[in-house]
């Protein structure tokens, strides 16, 4: 199950956890506590339900949505745990009003590609060099988007 995580500190160490085993070390405490600043009210933090595995952080903005991270930790890979945190996100943004979610991808990444394109999100644009590889290489992202339904009457 896949719930909204509530900002505060315990929260935010267990995200850098995550964070760092999903993506060895990249992102640091301070960047971590950045994405807790921005929720709420413009964002969202999305979690397992043991807040252990997974996270998916969103912001939004008027009636667009922006995927900012999406992690999972190597022993829960293709577990559809991923799948799981992108579909409760673009439920959240629907309920949040949302039109659109957008989103970066590196172009070499193969597994997220295939995850977003399974989810319809369609290239919409690439950005050249904007990853910083740790060997001081860059590469380009695609940025990728897809159109939400319509929020659903109360």
């Amino acid at each position: 199950m896949v719930r909204v995580i509530v900002p505060n500190a315990d929260a935010a160490a267990r995200l850098c956890e995550i964070e760092q085993a999903a993506f060895a070390g990249r992102q640091t405490r301070r960047s971590v506590e950045g994405f807790m600043a921005i929720c709420p009210p413009r964002g969202a933090i999305l979690a397992d339900n043991d807040v252990a595995h997974g996270l998916l952080v969103l912001q939004f903005a008027a009636d667009e949505g922006e995927i900012i991270d999406l992690g999972t930790v190597p022993a829960v890979r293709r577990t559809g745990l991923a799948r799981d945190l992108m579909q409760a996100g673009e439920a959240l943004a629907c309920d949040l009003g949302c039109r659109r979610l957008v989103l970066e991808v590196a172009v070499d990444n193969a597994a997220a590609r295939a995850l977003y394109g399974s989810l319809d999100y369609q290239e919409a644009g690439r950005r050249k060099a904007y990853y910083l590889r740790p060997d001081g290489s860059r590469m380009d992202a695609l940025v990728l988007a897809k159109d939400l339904p319509p929020r659903s009457a109360p």
